[in-house]
């Protein structure tokens, strides 16, 4: 089957490698944030909606930062969908799969990957028309020699994933080694604390030094 999201979105989250997941308190934070991940290389973000400051800080990016591919993470319901999609997101993912989260999405054409940990939830995924799955909790779950062998049985179909959780500086290059592997997570290039106190410096050390290591792992 053929992918829900655009072929130029999917080869963008391949270029960047990481994509940057974010938690904001306060909507205006994002705009340097943003610009500085930008300048860095990291073009794709996902806002995760875990904060009320989400949906504006996302408005903000797609106004402030165009340049910038901004989609939202944590998306539960359908109703969110609704909001996200208003609001101007450009993808969607989700820690767990929801059919009926996931049918909702297909209908207002919003390129959306469900959370998948199990053979079985991988199934339900390609079974509802999905091909780009995150892989969440990846390393508490078993990491990348767990994802090898639950993925084996349908990489025939295509099947690229997006693993979340645990995925660090340590160990983003074995991931982006891997076929498998459309992009990671990046929780770490902008903590939750970092944002709060404007910390832009360490924002651009994490940022600078996973694109160095996507660039070293592209040119493997």
């Amino acid at each position: 089957m053929r992918s829900q999201f655009p072929q130029s979105m999917l080869d963008r989250m391949s270029q960047v490698g990481v994509i940057a997941v974010i938690v904001i308190d306060e909507a205006p934070q994002v705009v340097p944030l943003a610009r500085a991940l930008v300048a860095c290389g990291i073009d794709v973000m996902e806002l995760t909606l875990r904060t009320d400051a989400a949906l504006d800080a996302l408005r903000l990016v797609r106004q402030e930062v165009p340049e910038m591919m901004a989609g939202v993470g944590t998306v539960l319901t359908k109703s969110q969908i609704d909001s996200i999609v208003d609001a101007g997101a450009e993808f969607a993912v989700a820690p767990g799969l929801n059919p009926d989260v996931v049918r909702h999405a297909q209908s207002v054409g919003l390129p959306f990957a469900p959370g998948v940990a199990t053979p079985s939830e991988v199934e339900q995924a390609v079974e509802l028309g999905c091909r780009e799955l995150k892989f969440f909790p990846a390393e508490p779950i078993g990491g990348l020699k767990y994802l090898r062998s639950m993925a084996a049985p349908y990489m025939h179909l295509g099947l690229r994933f997006i693993p979340l959780g645990g995925v660090s500086a340590a160990n983003l290059s074995s991931y982006l080694y891997d076929n498998s592997v459309l992009a990671v997570g990046g929780s770490w290039l902008a903590p939750r604390k970092s944002i709060q106190s404007k910390d832009w410096s360490s924002v651009i050390d994490h940022a600078t030094a996973a694109r160095r290591l996507v660039n070293e792992s592209i040119k493997k």
